[in-house]
């Protein structure tokens, strides 16, 4: 599809207003040529949308069900331009008149069209080839694509926990990932290993700072030109402020939780929402609230009341992008595995808090089991809330099969009789 956009003279919104208009030609066009050529014996009509669009001035794009086959459309593309290039090239100085050679009957000739020294195959010869039966019956033989094929996914958190397990469940079902994470390095080997699960092209990384609106709007504008657009956003980043044992957070404690773990989300949102408005396409947004936002707690009271924040923002947004976007949450216990919000020290305070017995010179994992499986023991099923399990459902949320769910936080705890709603 060749969309016609004079930079100089034109503005953007024009080029926008085209690339639509166009769109309804081609689809219009593709179908009649379909209709045309097609016999009682031809394959169904397949998708009528291009796969690759020139804009002067800004390139080719190439279309397909992942970015490795787009990449591998546009390769095809500019090659034939080459042919094409090359052709012309070799163009003698005389004009070569009467039928041309490619026409292997006088009653075919017609149906040639020439540019220069370059000669287009029949449309009618064209379609034999698109639509012929060994190719079908080699497209029908392929497996099926994979529940996030062509969805595109922004997973804030990502370099540990249980972000990082989203991003490798997403890569193993077909999603594109951009993985963002305040630590670039730890975005970085999360994108490493969830590219073992899916195609190198599949998995970009990107620093993200949930205290920065800069940063936020800078690792969507990443996604948006490594793979065409953003389709699913999912946060499971946030911070725990570690004050003395059964001492009140501080002031300044108190702020910077609030700012990141809550305006933080907000400001994600406002910026994810200006691109989902424009594309005009169906997405979800997944925020990670806590059990903590309903238990009540000394000593993690700006975490509690920032989660408890979380719940509510989760229900103003579901209502302020809704319908085309939905937004919902998930509300763990206490996760430890794999969490970089449990360093060695804050386990340590935790196992003292709750008078648990442990050595100094005893691993950290060790500890970590300890203090999870204390953690279990509330629950009424008694076992450790792990990574995956929270993982399960965000990827639930983020799909097709929560459709009609929206403004919704699902709990993730093991069943915390103390945070049942009331």
């Amino acid at each position: 599809m060749f969309v016609p956009w004079n930079p100089d003279t034109e503005p953007l919104e024009r080029l926008q207003q085209r690339v639509s208009e166009q769109l309804e030609l081609y689809r219009t066009g593709y179908v009649a040529y379909y209709t045309a050529c097609a016999g009682a014996d031809s394959p169904p009509l397949r998708d009528s949308n291009p796969s690759v669009v020139v804009i002067p001035a800004l390139g080719v794009f190439g279309f397909g069900k992942d970015k490795r086959e787009a990449r591998i459309t546009t390769e095809f593309f500019v090659n034939a331009v080459h042919v094409m290039a090359g052709a012309t090239s070799l163009e003698e100085d005389a004009a070569q008149d009467g039928a041309l050679p490619q026409a292997r009957h006088p009653e075919q000739a017609k149906a040639f069209e020439s540019f220069h020294n370059y000669v287009a195959l029949p449309r009618s010869e064209a379609f034999r080839i698109e639509y012929w039966a060994l190719e079908e019956a080699k497209l029908q033989r392929m497996p099926a694509e994979r529940e996030f094929s062509r969805r595109i996914a922004l997973v804030v958190g990502a370099g540990s926990g249980i972000g990082r397990e989203v991003a490798l469940q997403l890569a193993a079902k077909g999603a594109h990932l951009m993985l963002a994470d305040q630590n670039a390095a730890n975005a970085e080997a999360a994108s490493t290993e969830a590219r073992t699960h899916t195609f190198a092209e599949a998995v970009a990384s990107s620093a993200l700072d949930l205290g920065s609106r800069d940063t936020i709007a800078a690792a969507l504008r990443q996604t948006i030109l490594a793979f065409g657009g953003v389709d699913i956003i999912v946060n499971t980043a946030a911070v725990y402020p570690t004050a003395d044992p059964g001492a009140t957070a501080s002031e300044a404690l108190w702020t910077k939780t609030l700012h990141v773990n809550v305006t933080g989300n907000m400001v994600l949102a406002e910026e994810a929402g200006k691109i989902l408005r424009t594309q005009n396409l169906p997405a979800s947004m997944v925020l990670t609230s806590s059990a903590n936002a309903i238990v009540p707690k000394h000593g993690s009271e700006a975490y509690d009341v920032s989660k408890a924040a979380v719940n509510h923002l989760i229900r103003e947004l579901a209502i302020g992008l809704g319908p085309l976007v939905r937004v919902n949450g998930i509300a763990p216990a206490t996760v430890i595995a794999g969490s970089s919000m449990f360093p060695r020290d804050r386990v340590i305070v935790a196992l003292r808090k709750y008078k648990i017995e442990f050595a100094d010179d005893e691993p950290t994992e060790a500890l970590r089991d300890k203090l999870a499986g204390f953690y279990a023991k509330r629950t009424i099923t008694g076992r450790p809330i792990l990574p995956a399990d929270c993982a399960n459902a965000i990827c639930w949320l983020a799909s097709d099969a929560s459709a009609k769910t929206t403004g919704h936080v699902i709990p993730v705890d093991g069943g915390l009789a103390d945070a049942f709603l009331r």
